[in-house]
């Protein structure tokens, strides 16, 4: 039994019970070995749930970098939706990536960051809107994710509409990058006045 052996059978555990059910006494029962013999692999609870959020990320940790003749909105489009597409592949995805620290990925992320500031947005929006449209993409995959038990769109009163997920994502989104890009012109717009003589 190695690492990678344990947490893809704790990544399928979460997948069957769900983020708070998810134990080491329960997954040690799986791998049918003692649970003392995990903390071999994982010194606690909260270390093997970093190791299962790192793995869950893969598949939007893996995908390619911008390259420099990408158009920067198509491409914080893009990379928005592999996050979120990447967190509902797994039950709880959002809850077990809420608070982890992407550590493995932060070259990445800075990668990401001076795309976006070599294409014209200022390094501090820059930074803000990688923050913000992730925490974004978080909660609404979290309220996504939850409202497997919410009361059926038929059940509600007449002036609550249905929420369809995607589409209520998709309009946040827009609004994020529209900000983002009205203050990426302003920016330039005011790098590009003459400074008085």
């Amino acid at each position: 039994m190695n690492r990678a052996t344990v947490v893809a059978e704790a990544l399928n555990l979460l997948d069957e019970v769900g983020l708070e059910t998810v134990s080491t006494r329960r997954l040690a029962k799986r791998l049918g070995v003692e649970q003392p013999s995990l903390y071999y692999h994982f010194k606690t609870k909260k270390d093997l749930l970093a190791a299962m959020a790192e793995v869950a990320m893969a598949p939007h940790a893996d995908a390619p970098l911008p390259s420099p003749e990408d158009d920067w909105r198509d491409w914080f489009l893009e990379n928005s939706r592999s996050f979120r597409h990447t967190l509902l592949m797994r039950r709880d995805g959002a809850r077990l990536h809420a608070g982890s620290t992407p550590i493995g990925d932060l070259d990445r992320i800075r990668r990401k960051i001076a795309f976006l500031v070599a294409s014209g947005v200022p390094e501090r929006d820059a930074q803000m809107a990688m923050l913000a449209v992730s925490r974004f993409t978080v909660g609404c995959v979290l309220e996504e994710q939850a409202d497997a038990d919410a009361p059926n769109a038929e059940d509600l009163p007449d002036d609550v509409p249905g929420l369809d997920h995607e589409e209520a994502f998709e309009a946040g989104l827009a609004l994020i990058l529209g900000g983002l890009d009205q203050r990426s012109a302003a920016s330039g717009r005011a790098s590009d006045t003459p400074s008085p003589a």
